[in-house]
Formats: C-alpha cells, structure tokens, sequence
C-alpha cells in the first residue's frame, strides 16, 4: 500500500515535524508514504528566515525551485496531474482545495480513481463564504473520502460545508519546537524567570500587522498601563512593511511606546525564553484558523490569551485553566481580559502545569499518528 502526501511549501517546520512523525507512524506499520513539496518557500516565509531542513526527518520532492508565488498556476497545475495520473499510489492527500491546482489534483484522482483526502484548516469564524464559494466547498469534500482537519471548529465546518462526519480525521496539528526542548526544561525556566505580577509582561508572537489585531493590542495596552504602570509589551515578529512605520506612530501617540518593544523576528530559540518570561501570549487575530503560537506557548507553560476567532479554542484554550478568550476586534474587551490574566495566572506554577499538561496532548507524534491512522482508514473503508 502506497499513500502520498502532498504539502505547499517545505519552509514551515510544524509541517517538518508533523511529517517526520507521521513517515515514522507508517514504517512501523509496514505503510510506504512519499511526500512532495511543490515549492520550498513562497509568500513572504523568508522574512521569518531560512528554510530549516532540520525538522524534515522523512523523504521528500520539492517540485519546484521557484518561490509558490512566482510560479503559474497553469504550469502547476500540469505538473501536479502528471505526478497523480503517474503514482501508483492507493491514496493521494491534496495540500488544500482554494486553488486551481487542487482542483486539478481532485479531478485527476477521480478519473484514475484513486481514493483521495484533503487537508482543511478553515473554519465557521475564518473567512466569510459567499454562496457560490460554500457550494464549490461542497462538492469538493463531498467527493474526498477523508478530511483531515485541526480540531473541533474545523470539523464544524467542512460538516457543514456537506462532508460526511464518519470521514473527518481531527488533531492533525502541532507546533514544532526546538530539538532540545524538554517539558521539565521548561518547567524549570518559567518559574524561574516569569515575570512579577506587578511587572506583568504581554508577549505577541508572529507577523506585526492589523490583521493580526496589534491596533486592537495597542490601544488596549493603554488601559493595561493606566492598571500596571510597570508593565511591557513585546511584539515579536517580522512587521509587515507597509504598515510598520504606521503601528510604530501609533504606539508613539498613544504614548506607549516606552513600554512597547517592537522586537522583529525571532527563531524558535529566541521565542523559547520570551514565553518562559511572559505573563501571557496574546493573540488578537481578526482571523486565525488555529494559532500555533498557542501551541508553543502553552508547551512552555505560559497562559494565553486569544480572540474569539481563533480555530484552537476550544482544544487549546480552556478558559480560566490555560486562557482567556475576549471579543475579537473589541479593545476594551482585550484590555479587560488582560488585566484579568495577570490576576487568574498569579499562581505561576499553577498555570504552568495546567499549560504544560494540555500541549502534551498537541505534539507532533500526536498530529502524526493521527494522519497515517486516517490515511490507513480510508484505505481500508469500503466505498458506498
């Protein structure tokens, strides 16, 4: 049995770490899985660094040399045919159904009829579907034998988008974190270097951008401050450069720019010792599909705090134990619950302990396990 598993890009090391754990699930059971990559990078991914091959412990075809972005959608789309129509592959995994190349991929699996799964990482509160979109989605699940999907408002939403719920495989995602990393390592560096709950620290994690909610951050940092006078916050990240300059000027006119530190990125080392520091991770996302920066957070024991969008609640997030959860696109919402945080998190290695035990039902050999043993059920499943 022959199963191949295809992915966008090579460059996100969640997906290297995922992978490698899932090729290890299926050669200790006798299962032959390839995969492909059909770019390296693409759409910006450079600005967080290089690609680190380090976390693809498995064997793998990159497609194509160029960046995903430079490349037509035409000349992807042949040459992903050519690749299903060749294999001799029982199943065939699709990177995502949004594009024209995925599309290609389906039809070519059906003609051949190849059995055939689909990643999906959107849900009800990610982007709003226009009716002729919704019906596309349908028939596009509708006709994949496995949805492989990274929690509960994912599966939510491609049921709802028509797919049968017998054929949804969840917990598919997981953050990839530093080779040396160890949960009692951790534990060790965030009761030591937490910060003091009169002193309390924010940390945000990932590109610095609207759409990631920092004027939300911002302005509501300004009534965190009129609380904790003694109290910082750190954006870590790239910031996207057409609207650095702007956010910068915001926190200068909101007169938090003395407590605010725009950091630029950081590689997963840096981050490591900001989530051991921090009093909480805040994600204000206008959209987030999951939020894997939770994922790390809660793996160094540091709470979080996250927008009602965001697709890991309620996996990740419980409220009061691991998190909070306030109104997206509401600042004062935010301020609220950041205030609240420094408060509910007091006991640091409470909330350390609770973090720590819910990311250790997130790892990546949980995320790999699940998709080889959903790829062997849908081999396995006798087709209607």
């Amino acid at each position: 049995m022959m199963i191949d598993i295809y992915h966008n890009m090579l460059w996100p090391k969640y997906k290297g770490a995922v992978f490698s754990e899932a090729f290890s699930r299926a050669r200790d059971t006798g299962r032959e899985v390839r995969f492909f990559h059909i770019a390296a990078t693409g759409y910006g991914r450079s600005a967080y660094g290089s690609v680190d091959t380090s976390y693809h412990q498995y064997p793998y075809r990159i497609l194509f040399d160029e960046p995903y972005e430079r490349l037509p959608q035409w000349r992807v789309a042949l040459r992903l045919i050519s690749e299903v129509w060749r294999s001799r592959s029982e199943l065939v995994i699709l990177p995502g159904y949004h594009r024209v190349e995925f599309w290609a991929m389906l039809l070519a699996c059906m003609v051949r009829g190849k059995r055939r799964g689909v990643f999906c990482d959107s849900t009800m509160r990610d982007q709003p579907d226009r009716p002729l979109k919704r019906y596309l989605k349908r028939f596009f699940f509708r006709r994949c034998d496995g949805i492989f999907v990274y929690g509960q408002r994912s599966a939510e939403y491609v049921i709802a988008m028509g797919a049968d719920p017998a054929r949804v495989i969840d917990r598919c995602q997981a953050a990839a974190l530093p080779h040396a990393y160890s949960p009692e390592r951790a534990a060790q560096q965030r009761v030591a270097n937490a910060a003091r709950a009169d002193a309390p620290k924010f940390l945000f994690a990932g590109l610095v951008c609207r759409n990631k909610g920092i004027e939300d951050l911002l302005h509501a940092f300004v009534q965190v401050l009129a609380r904790h006078p003694a109290a910082t916050l750190v954006l870590a990240g790239p910031v996207l450069e057409s609207e650095g300059a702007g956010l910068r000027e915001l926190a200068v006119s909101l007169g938090i720019d003395g407590a605010t530190r725009f950091m630029g990125a950081m590689d997963i080392e840096q981050l490591a010792v900001q989530y051991s520091e921090a009093t909480c991770l805040v994600l204000p996302s206008h959209t987030e599909a999951w939020g894997l920066v939770v994922n790390e957070a809660l793996a160094y024991g540091c709470p979080v705090v996250v927008s009602d969008c965001c697709g890991c609640i309620p996996e990740l997030v419980h409220e009061g134990v691991t998190g909070h959860v306030f109104a997206t696109r509401n600042a004062d919402d935010l301020a609220r619950t950041l205030n609240r945080a420094v408060d509910t998190f007091g006991d640091v290695e409470t909330a350390m302990r609770n973090c720590l035990d819910v990311a250790s039902q997130y790892t990546p050999a949980c995320a790999g396990r699940s998709i080889m043993d959903g790829c062997v059920k849908i081999i396995e499943e006798k087709r209607p």
